[in-house]
């Protein structure tokens, strides 16, 4: 399988909307990327601890396009809205989601930003702009195209942005979501991850077109291809999609070629993927190294402002670690409350009796 055909230049790109990025933004940019991956080489300690409830979901080889997406939006209160699936951590901690709510979240535990309701990244704050995904995978289409709706008529200029996977494309509403996205006219950008893998099925396997992109192009909606290793390319067409929709263009889809080197979840051995494959994409096409490599051969970061980063990361995570990883589970009577408006008195009764 070849690698994308974009490599990197070693050449400082100014984006496609004319916005160069400073060397803090950079730094910036990699303290990210750093974060996501770190934080999740902890959960996987934690979920081979037992100490992670339920699923853990990775994004190795694919934090690149989530950071470098999320870094174009306009983030802050009553700024742009992000909507997250579950390889999407490195999107939710550019929007301002801490390790310590991940940690919990992972853990289940009873100060986890759900309580213990729900795991995972399954969670939102719409102060720093983003939603809580479901697992019904599509349907956040639709419900950000509602968003948007809402951005339109009240003549805001915000724009949503959201995910879709490659196996996620061939579901039902992700096309009606997309039609009406496209029909309004509302300022939307859909970013389709070609990862390879709808859990176990390869894309020829489920839809017959090559790229993504022509699906979007089916509803008359902009699309273009960009390699999703490549972190400036996506921050650039990210960047140019978000202007346009805010300028009143409508929705935009940006495909994103890149690959999936876990499993569907941490529990998934991948024994359907061809070794020579995973190791092709992480020796040469890994977004992190391709991105440390460039900016230092640009002369636009030291080294020691990337070790810098990757110690105070260690550290931050550490310290979230150790403050979360003996609390509490939630007590067996808060399952109810919040849940339900009224909880019949019987079942009060029964919780308060575990």
């Amino acid at each position: 399988m070849a690698l994308p055909a974009t490599r990197p230049t070693g050449a400082f790109p100014s984006g496609a909307a004319g916005a160069a990025l400073s060397t803090d933004q950079l730094l910036e940019i990699y303290y990210y990327l750093r974060l996501t991956r770190t934080l999740e080489e902890r959960l996987v300690a934690l979920y081979r601890q037992t100490k992670v409830i339920g699923g853990l979901f990775r994004s190795l080889g694919q934090e690149g396009e989530s950071v470098a997406s999320a870094y174009a939006l306009e983030r802050g209160r009553n700024k742009d809205i992000l909507s997250p699936l579950i390889r999407n951590l490195g999107s939710m901690l550019v929007m301002g989601a801490q390790p310590i709510e991940i940690l919990r979240q992972y853990m289940a535990k009873a100060d986890s930003p759900t309580r213990g309701r729900e795991l995972n990244v399954h969670f939102n704050d719409l102060e720093k702009g983003y939603l809580g995904q479901i697992s019904h995978l599509g349907d956040m289409i639709p419900v950000m195209a509602g968003i948007a709706l809402s951005f339109k008529m009240r003549g805001q200029p915000r724009v949503g942005l959201v995910y879709i996977g490659d196996g996620g494309t061939s579901t039902g509403t992700f096309h009606e979501g997309l039609n009406l996205a496209a029909v309004q006219r509302l300022p939307m950008v859909v970013v389709g991850e070609y990862n390879h893998w709808a859990y176990s099925t390869p894309p020829e396997k489920q839809f017959a077109v090559k790229d993504l992109a022509d699906k979007a192009k089916g509803y008359g909606i902009p699309a273009v291809t960009v390699d999703g290793n490549d972190v400036f390319a996506v921050y650039e067409a990210t960047k140019f999609a978000l202007d346009r929709a805010r300028r009143g263009k409508g929705v935009h889809f940006i495909e994103v070629k890149t690959y999936r080197r876990k499993g569907h979840a941490e529990h998934d051995d991948q024994h359907y993927v061809p070794k020579d494959v995973l190791d092709l994409w992480s020796k040469s096409n890994d977004p992190m190294d391709r991105y440390t490599q460039r900016i230092l051969a640009a002369d636009l970061v030291e080294q020691k402002e990337l070790k810098e980063i990757d110690d105070r990361v260690r550290v931050a995570v550490d310290q979230a670690t150790d403050a979360c990883v003996n609390e509490p589970l939630p007590a067996a009577e808060s399952a109810l409350p919040d849940v339900y408006v009224d909880p019949p008195a019987a079942e009060k009764l029964w919780f308060k009796a575990l």
